[in-house]
């Protein structure tokens, strides 16, 4: 049975995407009339990782009234989607529970502030009463988990310190470069039609990404459905755009701009990053092999001729 949330009073945001909106309608609906929430802000329908952002960026800014306590209420086709990226914010603890078991231990031992539903597996009647038990569990609280008996010593002390221990993970890189910590930090996958490249995608559509390649790799001529902002952060790289008959030598602080559709070929003099941006999705077409273009770049052939950048 749910612990008593005593006096707490609540502002809770809401979102959902297209999967989730008639449950997450029926949910807000029972929340406004719900005694311990002062405010329901409903952000809408969206992609369900945009409405998870939306929700987890106000729950941890809301500070306006320090006598509301912020919460989120967040519902997709399962759950699990908008779990994953509310999770993606520091202090963001959301959990998917499709039970008034989950929502209490989730509350009792992970101080869980986003409660995220499946729009097509839990009724608005279960959402409910799920919402209240979410609603009235204070951290710490005897719960299914603990047999519904108070916990013992050893793990309070564990909660004792758990809040502020999540709370600092992830710590900061110890960098004053943001384009160093974010390269220190981002896991990067390889480019498997370019050996010696690794690339990762930050943002899509338009797409963001950070790309690193090894001294003496080589991206064969190829052309791309979108242009491209280029800038290189560190190393040196040669390219060819064999559309314009033109190249250009590229080193640290410099920038290019590639029209769509335009054929270029690249070198890697030495190991080489830079940021990159296309105006849409990312995508590639290879309008050569790769041993046609180290032959290529061998003779530097093609009429290209010496550009300005």
């Amino acid at each position: 049975m749910a612990a008593s949330a005593g006096n707490r009073r609540f502002k809770i945001f809401a979102a959902a995407d297209g999967f989730g909106e008639p449950l997450k309608d029926a949910i807000v609906a029972h929340l406004r009339a719900h005694s311990s929430v002062a405010d329901v802000v409903d952000l809408g329908v969206d992609k369900y990782y945009s409405a998870a952002a939306a929700v987890a960026r106000n729950v941890t800014s809301s500070s306006s009234d320090p006598s509301l306590e912020a919460r989120g209420v967040l519902v997709c086709g399962t759950g699990a989607g908008v779990t994953i990226f509310a999770n993606k914010y520091p202090g963001v603890y959301a959990t998917h529970c499709s039970s008034v078991a989950d929502a209490v231990n989730t509350r009792s031992i992970n101080a869980c502030n986003v409660l995220a539903l499946s729009g097509t597996a839990t009724p608005p009647e279960t959402a409910a009463v799920i919402a209240d038990a979410w609603l009235a569990t204070p951290f710490r609280a005897p719960c299914p988990a603990s047999g519904d008996a108070p916990w013992p010593e050893d793990i309070q002390q564990f909660f004792d310190v758990a809040p502020q221990e999540m709370a600092s993970i992830p710590e900061a890189p110890d960098s004053t470069c943001a384009i160093c910590s974010l390269r220190e930090w981002m896991e990067f996958e390889p480019v498997d039609i370019m050996p010696g490249g690794e690339m990762r995608i930050v943002r899509e559509t338009p797409t963001s990404a950070y790309v690193r390649f090894k001294a003496g790799s080589v991206e064969p001529a190829h052309h791309h459905t979108f242009g491209h902002d280029l800038v290189v952060t560190k190393g040196k790289k040669k390219v060819w755009n064999l559309t314009k008959k033109q190249n250009y030598d590229l080193v640290d602080g410099d920038f290019l701009f590639t029209p769509a559709g335009d054929v270029h070929r690249v070198k890697y003099l030495e190991d080489t990053e830079f940021f990159i941006r296309w105006d849409g999705h990312w995508d590639i077409f290879l309008d050569e092999d790769l041993e046609t273009a180290r032959n290529a770049i061998d003779a530097d052939v093609g009429g290209v001729v010496d550009s300005d950048k």
